[in-house]
């Protein structure tokens, strides 16, 4: 097994510890199919109104145009677009899923065994996913392998920044007080490890073949998390 030496293990979600198909065949159509209904319910609660009003600005449409922003919203969802208003409001959608109708967020076997291992090895864990931050903890809340939340230390998602972006991964360390050069930064998408890299964070790319991901040239690529081991610094 390969050992890397860090304080901190960022991960990312979707490719990395959970398939792809998940969140695209299962959590997209959820929150898709009960869209219209749920803004409807909730618009005039300010957290959404604030949510739709920032829907709004990033679609260029008028903040009382409703029937314009629920068609920006489900242009993004279908274009799978990572804009923050919108992965708010699917993270409230998914709430209920979760709590109400039995939706177990998928999670590979063997990220689990590592993210239980890092973590009794002392290495702290923390997720930065486009996901929102509470659509993360409902999924590792009520994951396939059951609660896994206490393994955690936090949770970040593009409030802080886009995931392409170098400044995002050096807030990150910043926010939690950790020279970058002592984070490994865990995702599929190379566009992410590059930014990661830039920032200064050590990244190693899970190329899972169930979810079609190439291994990027600069990176180390895996199959899976079984060969390796983090240990802090």
């Amino acid at each position: 097994m390969s050992v890397l030496r860090a304080d901190v293990a960022l991960i990312d979600i979707e490719g990395t510890v959970g398939s792809i198909a998940f969140v695209r065949d299962t959590l997209f159509p959820y929150a898709k199919e009960r869209l219209d209904e749920y803004v409807a319910l909730h618009a005039h609660e300010p957290e959404m109104r604030a949510l739709l009003d920032d829907a709004a600005r990033e679609a260029g449409a008028s903040a009382g145009d409703l029937p314009a922003i629920l068609r920006a919203l489900h242009a993004w969802s279908d274009e799978d677009r990572k804009v923050t208003p919108l992965k708010a409001i699917q993270g409230r959608i998914w709430e209920e899923g979760f709590t109400s109708s039995g939706i177990r967020g998928h999670l590979y076997d063997d990220a689990v065994q590592a993210l239980q291992r890092f973590h009794a090895n002392g290495v702290l864990l923390y997720v930065y996913s486009s996901g929102s931050v509470p659509a993360q903890k409902l999924l590792f809340g009520h994951s396939s392998a059951g609660d896994l939340l206490p393994l955690f230390s936090g949770f970040f998602d593009t409030t802080i920044g886009g995931k392409r972006d170098a400044a995002s991964y050096a807030r990150i360390a910043s926010e939690i007080a950790v020279r970058p050069e002592r984070i490994v930064f865990f995702s599929d998408s190379a566009f992410e490890l590059h930014a990661a890299r830039d920032a200064g964070m050590q990244t190693v790319q899970l190329a899972r073949p169930q979810d079609g991901t190439q291994p990027s040239p600069g990176h180390r690529s895996e199959a899976s998390f079984d060969a390796l081991e983090v240990l802090p610094a």
